[in-house]
């Protein structure tokens, strides 16, 4: 569909990878290769000491591969906190890898809350609007994350599925240029 539709569409495609315990994603690096972007997230052990969970995050957005930090305190909302991490920690590192934040839309995460978003901002970070889209009619959830945005003051300019298709080409392969070269 993308050579057939020409240069103002193109379909990209991507995976949600797990961050493990060690902060290392769960696929190896040449499946990784293969995706236009990875958010990675963390589904797992979510009672680890501070330390442990902020260096967990760390490593992962430190990978070259990691596009997007997906639902970072792994909160519930009336279900479950989140884990105890350092937030703005872990904002820095993502704004010094060019990692963008996700502001999940899924009503019971709302994640990054929207307390945080002008600490993102400062602190140079992008971020992205995303579903937690688990079937078809779950799609429809981009509109709270939208209103969470919305609320915590995210400028268009600065949300990267906002963006025209030339900048999110721009700001995917600036994230290809930090891969080291394959062995």
């Amino acid at each position: 569909m993308n050579r057939s539709f020409g240069k103002g569409f193109r379909i990209l495609k991507g995976i949600e990878s797990d961050i493990l315990v060690d902060g290392s994603l769960d696929y190896p690096d040449e499946i990784l290769e293969s995706f236009d972007f990875v958010v990675a997230s963390i589904h797992s052990r979510f009672k680890l000491d501070r330390k442990a969970q902020t260096d967990r995050l760390l490593r992962a957005v430190s990978n070259p591969h990691t596009t997007i930090l997906g639902h970072m305190t792994g909160r519930q909302l009336m279900r479950r906190p989140g884990y105890d991490i350092d937030v703005e920690k872990v904002l820095r590192a993502c704004a010094r890898n060019g990692v963008a934040v996700e502001i999940n839309a899924h009503p019971w995460r709302l994640d990054l809350d929207w307390r945080w978003h002008q600490t993102a901002l400062d602190l140079g970070c992008i971020m992205s609007i995303n579903p937690d889209a688990h079937s078809i009619r779950e799609l429809d959830h981009m509109h709270w994350g939208v209103e969470m945005a919305r609320k915590g003051a995210v400028p268009a300019d600065r949300v990267l599925n906002a963006m025209s298709l030339a900048q999110i080409q721009q700001h995917l392969k600036r994230r290809r240029r930090a891969l080291p070269p394959a062995a």
